[in-house]
């Protein structure tokens, strides 16, 4: 065999390999049997309708929409979730509560069972509705993550009381985190009534596409996860929990040049992403303010981009430092130039490259890569939310989780002070306007951006997660 031939082979098993092993972590973490520290492999997707540019019909929309009535996350659900969601749909409360207390006890990281039990304990009852817009066919993990904050905000208000007597209830909306799609489910939720605010939507583009509905409905949307700049004064009626990539550009650049001692950066990033390009801007920016540069760029969305090819380039060209701007879409591509880089040059990323798949593939080529991301389960000792977090659910929960159930308590304080859609509006914008959430105070810039530093977290060996290596802060920064 030539020596072509034998590259070819190896480096299908290895795909082969890596394909058989997130299957098999994925599958046993769905069903809750292992503990990623709040993280979920990224990128697993269950079939779905193309939506292209085609609109979709009305009743094409109101299948990716449910309070309880109809399952979204079909796979693995237990045969008591699947009693109960039929029991909703035929006004059969009772039943439907004691199906999902008995699927949560099988499966007690299920955000979607422990939403549909509150809504079935509110029944017909008065009630505020909330919609959260997830990516479920785009990006599963992502999309439960964030279900999980929301979860557990609800869970905890209405265990209260409700807001002033009356419970929150939850519809779910699937947007696959595509912005044609978003823009549809944005225009439903926007035409019902009943819902007075939503939760997302999961990446910068499909926020960016729903914003324009929601300002003419004058409905407020809160996005977790969206952290692109272009999001920053949009719009009135948008608000995220998530600090903007600003935010982490800075702390990125001043670590490299004050704790790296570096002045030359390559840049990986993925044009077709706004995310991506407002990291990769933002840093450009820092970098530049802090005496760097930025001495070559690569982008993942061209046909002919090649991680070794990059990674000997951005050598050639003097890059003391890799940044990875990759999104949820081109993480494994990125993960290709952790692993050709070998800890040639250091590595920095943005809260992108935050997944699982980073400790289970970067493994130790990931070793001492600092990310900036929003929050950190271990940051804040201070917090009860790690501590109530991981009761309900039985793990640890990530930064995703954290700012959705902050967006959550924004939303509840916003309808605490005016439950209709322009009373909230004008809530989450008074001066005057604070919560407490997991991460600490929630207060909004006139922009709708939350004014809040991020963290600096690491790759270290620990015993954390299954694979070994576990993302850790890092303090005095």
């Amino acid at each position: 065999m030539s020596q072509k031939n034998e590259t070819a082979v190896l480096v299908l098993s290895l795909l082969i390999t890596i394909g058989l092993a997130g299957a098999g972590i994925w599958w046993l973490t769905s069903r809750g049997g292992i503990n990623l520290g709040g993280l979920s492999p990224q990128n697993q997707t269950f079939p779905q309708s193309p939506t292209g540019n085609s609109p979709q019909s009305e009743q094409a929309i109101q299948q990716r929409l449910s309070a309880g009535q109809k399952l979204l996350i079909p796979d693995q659900a237990t045969t008591t979730k699947q009693a109960a969601v039929q029991a909703i749909a035929s006004g059969n409360y009772n039943a439907a509560i004691s199906d999902l207390q008995a699927s949560l006890k099988t499966n007690r990281n299920d955000p979607e069972a422990l939403i549909y039990l509150n809504n079935a304990r509110i029944g017909d009852r008065k009630s505020y509705t909330i919609a959260a817009a997830v990516p479920i066919g785009g990006d599963i993990n992502a999309a439960l993550e964030i279900m999980r904050g929301v979860a557990q905000a609800q869970n905890e208000i209405n265990q209260s009381g409700g807001i002033s007597g009356t419970p929150l209830k939850v519809l779910i909306a699937n947007d696959d985190n595509n912005p044609e799609m978003a823009a549809q489910i944005a225009s439903a939720l926007a035409n019902n009534s009943e819902v007075l605010g939503v939760i997302g939507h999961f990446g910068s583009d499909t926020t960016l596409a729903a914003s324009k509905i929601y300002q003419q409905k004058q409905l407020v949307a809160i996005s977790p996860t969206s952290t692109s700049v272009q999001l920053s004064g949009s719009a009135k009626n948008i608000f995220r929990t998530v600090p903007s990539d600003r935010f982490a550009a800075n702390a990125l650049s001043r670590y490299m040049v004050g704790k790296l001692q570096k002045q030359k950066a390559a840049v990986v990033f993925n044009s077709a992403s706004s995310y991506s390009k407002s990291l990769r801007d933002e840093f450009t920016t820092a970098l530049y303010g802090d005496g760097g540069q930025i001495v070559s760029e690569f982008d993942f969305a061209k046909g002919n981009f090649n991680a070794a090819d990059s990674v000997k380039n951005a050598i050639a060209q003097g890059a003391e430092v890799i940044l990875l701007a990759s999104n949820s879409a081109t993480i494994d591509q990125a993960l290709q130039v952790v692993q050709v880089n070998a800890k040639r040059l250091p590595l920095l990323a943005g809260d992108g490259a935050y997944t699982a798949k980073t400790l289970q593939i970067g493994g130790a080529g990931a070793t001492d890569m600092v990310l900036a991301v929003p929050w950190h389960i271990l940051a804040d000792p201070q917090s009860n939310f790690p501590q109530t977090s991981k009761q309900l659910w039985n793990a640890e929960v990530s930064w995703r989780t954290a700012l959705a159930y902050d967006a959550a308590i924004a939303l509840i304080a916003g309808l605490g002070r005016n439950p209709t859609r322009t009373g909230i509006q004008q809530a989450l914008s008074a001066s005057d306007f604070s919560a407490n959430g997991a991460s600490g105070p929630i207060r909004f810039l006139p922009s709708g951006d939350r004014n809040r530093a991020v963290q600096l977290v690491t790759v270290k060996p620990g015993n954390r997660t299954s694979y070994g290596y576990e993302f850790v802060p890092l303090s005095g920064l």
